[in-house]
């Protein structure tokens, strides 16, 4: 999961040319299994970006060395947030998706910006709650 964070780093620094940090891993979905006999790669691409936000999709692919059959073993999407040198938010480039793929995720992006806010808020509702039922000092 590492990986995924870093890889998806290198395409936000490549857009953004500034710093940003990791707002949310929004989902990781495990697909295939990788054997120790594979090799692993991944790609990443900004699916959307909002004001200073971007979203994220990363690929993992799996590769039997042996066969050399390739499969998408799992994707996740991550969301990040660019910094201006007194990190605060700064403005991020629009994107153009070009590929069937980008103009896909693309399209879909604003349907999951939607269950993004839901599930943050939700997640300060139970923080909340646990805030009173387990104040910290």
């Amino acid at each position: 999961m590492s990986y995924i964070d870093d890889i998806a780093s290198i395409s936000v620094s490549k857009l953004c040319r500034a710093a940003a940090v990791t707002a949310s891993t929004d989902s990781v979905d495990f697909l295939q299994p990788i054997r120790p006999t594979d090799s692993v790669s991944l790609e990443s691409f900004i699916t959307w970006t909002g004001t200073s936000s971007m979203e994220v999709f990363v690929k993992v692919i799996r590769e039997d060395l042996r066969s050399g059959d390739r499969k998408i073993a799992a994707t996740a999407f991550l969301t990040f947030v660019a910094l201006d040198e007194n990190n605060r938010p700064t403005t991020v480039p629009q994107i153009v998706p070009e590929t069937e793929e980008e103009k896909k995720l693309h399209e879909t992006a604003e349907l999951r910006a939607e269950m993004r806010k839901h599930r943050r808020d939700e997640s300060k509702k139970f923080a909340d709650y646990l805030l009173t039922k387990y104040p910290w000092e």
